[in-house]
């Protein structure tokens, strides 16, 4: 039954009993559509506030996928969501002005507000969840080996949005190596009238995480999984031979004049576009490719077609090295608490479950669960379809967003800022890998 119906119905589908207060009491009974949120009952007339970095659109279907599980349950989830999301919560929480809940976008943050002591521990029902989810993303959400976040949302970063038509108008070819994709590139600019390629890396207070990923794509995908790894936990430093070869080939492809920035401008306006209209000259035939994950579906106008044979649609990122088999750059979201009121964890519960993970892909385009139980035929939308299969593909070298795995310090705070300057001032490569390796924690 649609949300709409289902709230007309609600009155007459649902029964419950009263406390004294007016809260709804512990032996509440939940009938016809709203039986199924029956483990979540006792709670009416309270609020559960919530925390993230999630803007429209994309917040428009999050608070829809919980409005039934709300409206049966009594539960308000009062949402919030800010660009300004990863400086502002280590602020609300020092000043005791936390959330009931945040969504963290960065295991590196999630370890930092873990050290202030606030961070509770989720409840039994949440911890028992963590059968339906592949047990690297469960290490995600724990830290020292403690589990503290469940997994919410998993993307898949490493795509090149495009337009089908205007590839096919023009005779050009997806691209499968990285060496084609250059190729590409070079011969849309020597035909003149439009550039390869557009970016933004503008996002508030989180300004710079679009370049992480370009830098992200490149280091997975040129030098493998190994020296990623050590590149996250500083073995390996930005200033590092490996690390300093990545960022001359991002620079060599996003920062070339002649490729980039479609329909925008030139090389320094990636610093003040935001990500989210990055895309926009795809659909006026001014830009050919952009580079940027999943998620980034749901920035098109409603109105565009997203299919292989559509206005939009995506090609996997080809590995700069093909001996790298098949890299897959992905993250994703943990929701964290900072109450263990009983409402709070009955929030916590219902969103580790595949059943709510179902309501969410019902709702939201580019949006994929970490949640193995959901059935996978509820994927109906091709960008979903083509995430889903790379980020399960066990085949692939699949790793987590560096910058997001580093300490907050590092991958949310001078990353950003020293990328940023990067494309914005045009700081040396041997600047900004110097600053960087600076900020990590001794």
């Amino acid at each position: 039954m649609a949300p709409a119906v289902l709230g007309l119905a609600l009155t007459a589908a649902c029964s419950n009993s009263s406390s004294s207060d007016g809260h709804q009491g512990a032996t509440a009974t939940l009938t016809g559509d709203c039986a199924k949120y029956q483990p979540y009952a006792g709670h009416a007339g309270t609020k559960v506030t919530m925390f993230a970095s999630i803007l429209s659109p994309e917040s428009d279907s999050l608070q829809k996928s919980w409005s039934d599980f709300s409206t049966c349950t009594g539960i308000k989830i009062s949402y919030e969501g800010s660009n300004d999301f990863e400086s502002q919560l280590p602020v609300r929480v020092a000043g005791g002005n936390a959330p009931d809940l945040a969504i963290i976008p960065q295991p590196g943050l999630l370890a930092q507000m873990v050290k202030t002591g606030k961070v509770v521990k989720p409840p039994a029902q949440t911890v028992d969840n963590e059968n339906k989810w592949s047990p690297v993303w469960k290490t995600y959400g724990s830290v020292n080996g403690t589990f503290y976040a469940a997994p919410m949302s998993a993307n898949m970063k490493s795509l090149v949005w495009y337009s089908p038509k205007a590839f096919q108008q023009a005779g050009y070819q997806v691209p499968k190596t990285w060496a084609d994709l250059m190729a590409l590139s070079d011969k849309i600019a020597k035909a003149g009238g439009s550039k390869p390629w557009c970016g933004g890396i503008s996002s508030g207070t989180a300004t710079g995480w679009p370049a992480t990923d370009w830098l992200e794509e490149v280091v997975l995908g040129g030098q493998g999984g190994d020296v990623y790894d050590k590149w996250v936990n500083h073995t390996v430093k930005f200033s590092d031979p490996p690390i300093s070869a990545a960022m001359h080939t991002v620079a060599d492809w996003m920062q070339n004049p002649a490729w980039v920035n479609a329909g925008i401008g030139d090389v320094k306006s990636i610093a003040t576009t935001t990500f989210q209209d990055a895309g926009a000259p795809i659909l006026t035939n001014k830009c050919w490719m952009l580079q940027q994950a999943s998620f980034y579906e749901a920035q098109w106008p409603k109105t565009t077609k997203v299919a292989p044979d559509g206005d939009v649609f995506a090609f996997q990122l080809p590995a700069v090295n093909p001996a790298v088999a098949n890299p897959v750059e992905g993250g994703g979201e943990f929701v964290a608490a900072f109450s263990s009121r009983p409402e709070v964890q009955a929030v916590q519960n219902y969103l580790s479950t595949a059943d709510w993970a179902s309501s969410r892909i019902k709702v939201a385009t580019g949006w994929v669960s970490a949640n193995q139980g959901v059935d996978k035929s509820l994927y109906t939308d091709p960008i979903d379809q083509l995430s889903a299969a790379a980020l399960t593909d066990p085949a692939a070298t699949f790793r987590f967003d560096a910058s997001d795995m580093m300490p907050a310090a590092v991958g949310a705070g001078q990353e950003w800022k020293s990328l940023t300057a990067w494309f914005a001032e045009g700081q040396s490569i041997q600047r900004v890998a110097a600053d960087i390796d600076a900020a990590w924690p001794q």
